[in-house]
């Protein structure tokens, strides 16, 4: 079973930024892609941004300039520096990671972490 812990939400003003954490119990070499989604209130949950096992980022287009994901596979933990935030990005983002070796088809998400974006 693997477990996934957000870290790092908060109130920020706008314009201001925001590294969110993900770390993952278990060994890194049964977890393949990896992601982070957000849900806004009264909205459904939404692809933000995804690292493959090898490092390789995939972002939602409006978000690219703004957002970056990354990947440290030792600590098997996943980032999400967010830049120049807009009241638009609040929403509680979540942490989500693919199954891999004898976890395969299994999905995993953690619990959640409020951002909220508010002068």
């Amino acid at each position: 079973q693997v477990q996934l812990v957000e870290s790092g939400g908060g109130l920020v003003q706008p314009g201001g930024s925001l590294r969110l954490s993900c770390a993952a119990s278990g060994s890194p070499f049964e977890l393949s892609d990896m992601a982070w989604y957000r849900q806004a209130p009264d909205k459904q949950r939404e692809l933000v941004a995804s690292i493959t096992s090898d490092g390789a980022p995939d972002y939602v287009d409006s978000l690219k300039d703004r957002f970056t994901i990354s990947r440290d596979n030792v600590k098997n933990m996943i980032f999400l520096q967010m830049d120049n935030l807009k009241p638009e990005d609040t929403a509680v983002y979540y942490c989500k990671a693919d199954g891999a070796r004898r976890l395969r088809g299994r999905i995993y998400w953690g619990q959640g972490t409020q951002v909220t974006v508010s002068s």
